[in-house]
């Protein structure tokens, strides 16, 4: 419900009718000063004052006349401003890092990415990251000034100070203060989030679970990790752990790229071993006829899911091997918080939806209540779009926020 927007402190209210005028306009499109009192439910001469307000801002903008609009001069039209800043998503996973651009409508106007060295130290990944965040701003030509807020999504565990507490997906991530090391590049606020939460948040954005509020996203890819949406917000836990329930081996979640690979459930140490084995190109296992040395483990497995999607049938036993060992953890999820669906994505959902399916069949019967399974809708840009979403909410708090006054007011 819209709080009212007559009486009480003069200041407060002024910084109120900023606040609905700007995100009426901004969610409403285009229109007339009428048009736009009607939608806030201000007078004419009142909303008049705080649109002068919000162009002197650079947040909102006269609209060019349109052509053909009759004799007399035209009303003049109104617009939200979406190039008065931008949020900037950043995916760094085990080989690679991509970096998306959006304005503030949440449009990507551009995006980067690059192929990182899984052996490498975290400073030299972190360089890398940064020269591909310039990259990506020297091509659409964006200043980096013009960035309001900054988040990027990792594997593993993240404090709530941007800090990876926990990664086996990424050799020495463990213990990296990846907030505090890229805030050194930006002016603007910089979060740092778990890379499956920010699927699960891409996912109801943009993606399967568009205006799902209870939601639970399968991240399948070296591990499987999880994230959770819960009565439309997004649940970290109390230190940032919230969904790795992978953690238990019982669950089947750890090396799940490994289990794709050699078709077995093997121990941690073997199944480094067979790990190494595949990019090698050496070694015997289901699917070995896919192997091709130099080709990252995720290529191998997308090779794999593509031959069962195409009835081979050594590797369709493989996937639906996977998918049975997956279903425990995955069911353990649904029955902690009984979600209205499940989304499958992650590097290893990219082939096909046989992994997909299988997990529908395995999983329905280990839950008390119906759940949706569905597969991605983002393939491998979810993370960078849960990313950038995350930097526009908080893009949003300024924006919107009650508790300090616009430079209009000051």
């Amino acid at each position: 419900m819209r709080p009212s927007l007559h009486g009480g402190d003069p200041s407060v209210l002024r910084r109120l009718n900023s606040a609905a005028t700007l995100r009426a306009l901004r969610d409403g499109g285009e229109c007339t000063l009428t048009e736009l009192a009607g939608r806030v439910g201000l007078s004419r001469p009142t909303t008049e004052g705080v649109l002068a307000g919000l162009i002197d801002r650079g947040l909102a903008a006269e609209s060019a006349p349109r052509p053909g609009a009759g004799l007399g001069r035209p009303a003049r039209r109104y617009r939200f401003r979406a190039d008065a800043g931008y949020a900037l998503g950043i995916d760094i996973d085990a080989h690679r890092v991509s970096v998306a651009v959006a304005d503030l409508t949440g449009d990507v106007v551009g995006g980067h990415r690059a192929g990182l060295d899984v052996q490498g130290p975290p400073g030299e990944r972190i360089a890398a990251v940064r020269d591909a965040v310039t990259a990506c701003l020297a091509a659409v030509d964006v200043d980096r000034r013009s960035l309001l807020a900054v988040a990027a999504g990792t594997p593993g565990v993240v404090a709530p100070d941007g800090t990876v507490t926990s990664c086996t997906a990424v050799p020495g991530w463990e213990g990296v203060r990846l907030g505090r090391e890229l805030a050194r590049s930006f002016s603007c606020p910089v979060l740092v989030e778990n890379d499956a939460n920010l699927a699960a948040v891409a996912e109801r954005w943009r993606g399967a679970a568009r205006d799902t509020d209870d939601v639970v996203c399968v991240h399948a890819g070296l591990h499987t990790g999880m994230g959770a949406i819960i009565g439309g917000r997004l649940h970290r836990g109390r230190w940032g752990a919230a969904g790795e329930v992978g953690m238990l081996p019982e669950l089947g979640l750890r090396y799940t790229t490994a289990a794709l690979l050699t078709g077995t459930d093997a121990c941690p140490k073997a199944a480094e071993a067979a790990l190494a084995a595949f990019a090698s190109g050496v070694g015997d296992a289901p699917g070995a006829a896919l192997r091709g040395a130099g080709v990252d483990h995720v290529d191998h497995a997308d090779r794999v899911l593509e031959a069962a999607g195409w009835d081979a049938a050594e590797a369709k036993a493989v996937v639906e091997r996977l998918a049975a060992r997956m279903a425990r953890g995955v069911a353990a999820m649904a029955l902690a918080l009984d979600p209205e669906m499940i989304v499958v994505g992650g590097p290893l959902v990219r082939a096909g939806d046989l992994l997909v399916t299988e997990l529908r069949r395995r999983i329905a019967p280990l839950c008390l209540s119906p759940v949706r399974i569905e597969a991605s809708e983002l393939a491998d840009e979810a993370v960078g779009l849960g990313a950038v979403r995350l930097a526009l909410d908080r893009i949003d708090e300024d924006l919107f926020r009650l508790d300090r006054r616009p430079a209009a007011d000051a």
